[in-house]
């Protein structure tokens, strides 16, 4: 059974960090692209940021140059830094994850349960 958990959401003053975690747990031949989401009440998920296995990147405009996404293969890892935290980045964050189950010919992709980040004063 693959499993992906968050850890590291949490309430944080404007300005602040957070670093978000999501392990993926289970029989896991290849992972490919891990990203990050999330999703605001009353809006739909979005796309944070996104890595590949060789750690090419892309993020939203909006978080460039505040968030940093890496991972640890090795450890099956995805990280979140996010610094310079805004009201805006108010949300719940999903990880996510397309991959290869042991045994199994295809990829199909897979979501952690979500962390909540609050930005507030």
């Amino acid at each position: 059974q693959v499993q992906l958990v968050e850890s590291g959401g949490g309430l944080v003053q404007p300005g602040g960090s957070l670093r978000l975690s999501c392990a993926v747990s289970g029989s896991i031949d290849s992972i490919n692209v891990m990203g990050w989401y999330r999703q605001a009440p009353g809006e739909q998920r979005e796309l944070v940021a996104t890595i590949t296995s060789g750690g090419s990147t892309t993020y939203r405009d909006s978080v460039k140059g505040r968030f940093t996404v890496s991972r640890d293969n090795p450890k099956n890892t995805v990280y979140l830094q996010m610094n310079s935290l805004k009201l805006e980045d108010t949300a719940v964050y999903y990880c996510n994850a397309n991959l290869r189950p042991r045994g199994m010919f295809y990829f199909d992709t897979y979501w952690g349960q979500g962390t909540q980040v609050t930005v507030s004063s």
